[in-house]
């Protein structure tokens, strides 16, 4: 057998050569310009079958090697998730270390909001006076307008509980007789006597005479938390006076202390920020005024005393978002059951509840529009982590804060084609 493959392989060799050396002696043909055309290639030679067939090797696109394989044996999307796990680790730090400073200096903090609050809301007034006056005079007149505002309205308040005061201690001890009276005959065959009611009397006053030291201590604490609380307002009101001069002037004197290749993107994130925050800071004391307006309107018509200090109560308690609103009515409607009764303070709760209806359905809506578009969940779970933070205060300044991140985000990001709707296809399961 290999004599005979031996044999094929020579008389194809020869048939090669000769073909060769006829092309060869053949004359070169001539093309149509008289040239000598180029002489055909010589065919390849044939392989021998003795030596087997010609293996092929298939290599993988280099972009797939270094996709795959780094060199060290990890994975793909090991590197990926590695890569992404030490960015997050960072941006944490940062947030940490951010609300570790915040607390350290959070007088400064406060009074810093708190003028970036009261600029927001009188910057439109001093724009207009500013158009017939000086920048400085105009600011000098918006300030003192919010002053005599502010003064007059404690002065209504505190007029109009001095002048009720000795009605309401009397309505108020009819009220609670007549609460006593209710609670000896509950549902149910619960009662409360006088006699215990005298009993839990006598617990409180032995639980004072106890922890009296610890109270005066509190006393002392607080004295030191009311020094702290008028501080933040004188430096806010600072703060706020140069805000509304110069506010303008600050602002670009930032922006030429950064690189020419960020300012714009600096420029575009501030003014974007201050729309956010200015329309929910107005927006929000919009909201308490007529708030107040219309429980006052409520409480009025509903005959309770102290209708105007319980109608500041509820405007206040508009800027606590989620609670502060149902604190306000529940003080309301305690008031109104001790004085009139436990029908009349269902009514004010029913009053107070619409108010709140209306507000958030049709007021807010209204006034703020889409400067402050946050989902229901994310404004409670805002307002959760706020308050576990930083209490009350954190309740109260979380809202903005997170709608001013949310608003540059949502205007500095590149934003991608969303997704079409997409039903699952029946069809394809189907046997």
């Amino acid at each position: 057998m290999p004599q005979r493959i031996q044999a094929a392989a020579v008389r194809q060799a020869a048939a090669a050569r000769r073909a060769a050396s006829a092309n060869t002696a053949r004359p070169a043909a001539e093309t149509t310009d008289g040239s000598a055309a180029e002489p055909s290639p010589l065919p390849p030679l044939p392989r021998s079958p003795a030596r087997g067939a010609r293996a092929r090797v298939h290599r993988l696109p280099e972009r797939h090697l270094r996709a795959d394989d780094g060199g060290d044996g990890v994975p793909r999307w090991m590197r990926k998730s590695a890569g992404w796990s030490w960015r997050i680790l960072v941006v944490i730090a940062l947030i940490s270390l951010l609300v570790w400073a915040t607390a350290r200096i959070q007088l400064v903090f406060v009074a810093v909001f708190l003028g970036l609050v009261i600029t927001a809301v009188l910057r439109p007034l001093v724009n207009v006076f500013a158009k017939v006056m000086p920048r400085g005079l105009a600011t000098a007149l918006g300030m003192l307008s919010a002053l005599a505002f502010v003064g007059g309205l404690l002065t209504y308040v505190i007029t109009s509980v001095t002048g009720q005061w000795e009605t309401l201690s009397e309505q108020f001890s009819t009220g609670i007789a007549q609460l006593f009276a209710l609670a000896q005959n509950l549902p149910f065959g619960l009662t409360i006597t006088e006699d215990q009611v005298n009993e839990w009397l006598e617990q409180g006053q032995t639980w004072l005479q106890e922890n009296q030291s610890d109270l005066l201590n509190r006393a002392a604490a607080g004295a030191g938390s009311v020094f702290e609380v008028f501080a933040a307002l004188a430096l806010a009101i600072f703060s706020t006076v140069f805000f509304l001069a110069r506010g303008a002037d600050m602002w670009k004197w930032f922006l030429n202390q950064l690189p020419a290749k960020v300012r714009e993107k600096w420029m575009l994130a501030g003014g974007v920020g201050w729309y956010t925050f200015s329309g929910y800071a107005r927006g929000t004391v919009i909201i308490a005024l007529v708030d107040g307006i219309l429980a006052a309107i409520i409480l009025l018509i509903a005959g309770v005393p102290l209708a105007a200090p319980l109608a500041v109560l509820v405007f206040i308690g508009a800027f606590i978002p989620l609670v502060g609103a149902p604190a306000a009515m529940i003080i309301a409607m305690v008031v109104a059951l001790a004085v009139n009764g436990p029908v009349n303070a269902i009514l004010v709760g029913v009053g107070i509840a619409l108010i709140g209806q209306f507000e958030g359905h049709i007021l807010q809506p209204l006034v703020m529009g889409k400067q402050v578009s946050l989902h229901p969940l994310v404004v409670a779970l805002a307002v959760t982590a706020g308050t576990l933070v930083a209490g009350i205060l954190g309740a109260v300044i979380v809202i903005p804060i997170v709608a001013v991140i949310w608003a540059v985000y949502a205007k500095l990001r590149t934003l991608d084609p969303p997704m079409e709707d997409m039903e699952p296809d029946t069809k394809a399961v189907e046997p």
